[in-house]
This record gives C-alpha cells, sequence and structure tokens, in this order.
C-alpha cells in the first residue's frame, strides 16, 4: 500500500502547479517524458485492461479498487496514475476525488468547452493528447501524449470569462491509422459522469 495523501496540512504546491492560483492563469501543463514501463504499461492496459475504470474516493479506497481491475504488466501505469492523483488531491484539497482511466477511439468532445467543475487534471498515455485555446484566439494548441494538463472549470472560485481557455478532445476518427487514446481525468469528486 503506498504512503497515504498529507490531508491535514496543505503541502506546497510544484512550480508549475502552483501556478493556478494567479487569477489570471487558466492553464497549466507539465511537460513529462514517463520512459519504456509506462508506455508498455499503458499499451497492455489498451489491450487487456476495461474500456473504462471510474470511481470516487480517497486515494488508499482508489488504489484498492484499481488494483482488482490491473492486467498483468500495468502496475506502473497505475502506480503514475495513483501519483497523479495524490498531486490534485494535494492542489485541490479535497479528500475524495473522482478517477477515471478511459480507452477513447472515436473524436469524444470535438467542441471547445470549460468544464463545470472547479479543476480538471488530464493526461493522455497513449494517443493525441487535448487541445486547447484561448476564448478569444482561433490558434490550437496540441498537447503531447503524457504532458499533464490542468484546467480551471467554471466552478473555479472567481472564474471569469475574461482570459479562459477552452478545450477539447483531439479528432481522431478521420486519422489514416486507428487510435486508441487512454484518457486519466481527475476532477472533484461531485463531478457530472459518475453513471
Amino acid at each position: 500500500m503506498r504512503p497515504a495523501c498529507p490531508t491535514r496540512q496543505r503541502p506546497v504546491i510544484p512550480a508549475p502547479f502552483q501556478d493556478i492560483d494567479r487569477s489570471e492563469c487558466f492553464i497549466v501543463q507539465e511537460e513529462r517524458h514517463t520512459g519504456q514501463e509506462i508506455m508498455q504499461a499503458a499499451a497492455l492496459w489498451n489491450a487487456h485492461g476495461p474500456d473504462l475504470f471510474l470511481s470516487r474516493g480517497t486515494i488508499e479506497i482508489l488504489e484498492i479498487e484499481l488494483r482488482t481491475h490491473l492486467p498483468a504488466g500495468t502496475q506502473a501505469l497505475a502506480d503514475d496514475a495513483l501519483n497523479l492523483a495524490c498531486r490534485y488531491q494535494r492542489l485541490s484539497g479535497t479528500a475524495e476525488i473522482r478517477f477515471r482511466l478511459e480507452k477513447v477511439r472515436h473524436d469524444s468532445c470535438r467542441r471547445f468547452h470549460v468544464d463545470h467543475v472547479p479543476l480538471r487534471l488530464l493526461c493522455t498515455y497513449t494517443g493525441p493528447g487535448v487541445q486547447w485555446k484561448h476564448a478569444d484566439s482561433e490558434i490550437i494548441h496540441d498537447t503531447p501524449a503524457c504532458w499533464i494538463t490542468l484546467l480551471k472549470g467554471r466552478l473555479y472560485p472567481g472564474w471569469s470569462t475574461k482570459g479562459a481557455v477552452l478545450h477539447r478532445s483531439p479528432p481522431i476518427s478521420d486519422l489514416p491509422v486507428p487510435v486508441t487514446r487512454l484518457l486519466l481525468t481527475l476532477d472533484h469528486p461531485d463531478a457530472c459522469g459518475m453513471g
């Protein structure tokens, strides 16, 4: 069992995530290169794991539930996803989080939008990552696989439309070769979509 995330004291949030508290900051991205072990584990999850793992709870509960669904050879993926869940929990200050690990084989969320949540953390392990743009711009930014994207939603305290960042899932249905995105989404525990 992994050590529990600290919940009584709010530890220092490592850069660049701490920038999300600035009123003019609506997105923070962290460049990552996860290494071969996690990439192999993600490929094995795509081949043998469930299409959707969705749960809500503390890190300890999520770990126990995730462990029951782990295909052989995917522990490195689970460890990385749970580490990101710990980081999200420290940042959001919630005791529980909503944890969603999903295979996406189609164009989901085609329109640019802002989520109805306080904060959302996204990490696409396989396939193209989230696309985003500023509300007042037509320039679309593509996120590489495994990068971490933290987005303010409409429920973030003090959120306003001025300077907002919109995002969407990248279109994949027209790609010449079929692609499966393996997407981790971390949210406030009351985020919609638990059904």
